[in-house]
């Protein structure tokens, strides 16, 4: 009789939903990661003098998308 009430479809998608939180959880987030590269890549971009800081500084912006590639996140 368990079939009729369902209870037996209620176990089933338990497993399910307990697999999908730990997937969610294994990718950090993108805010918590390679936070060294991009301090000095923000610091670089603020403070820089000259006309075109994305030029004087792109090496370290290389190294910070490299980072967060790494993570697998695309910026």
């Amino acid at each position: 009789m368990s079939w009729l009430f369902g209870s037996s479809s209620d176990k089933a998608a338990a497993p399910t939903e307990t697999k999908a939180q730990p997937a969610q959880t294994e990718k950090p987030k993108p805010c918590c990661v390679c936070k060294d590269e991009k301090t000095a890549r923000d610091d670089c971009m603020l403070f820089s003098k000259s006309d075109d800081p994305a030029k004087e500084c792109k090496s370290m912006i290389e190294q910070y998308k490299a980072c967060m590639l790494g993570y697998g996140f695309k910026v």
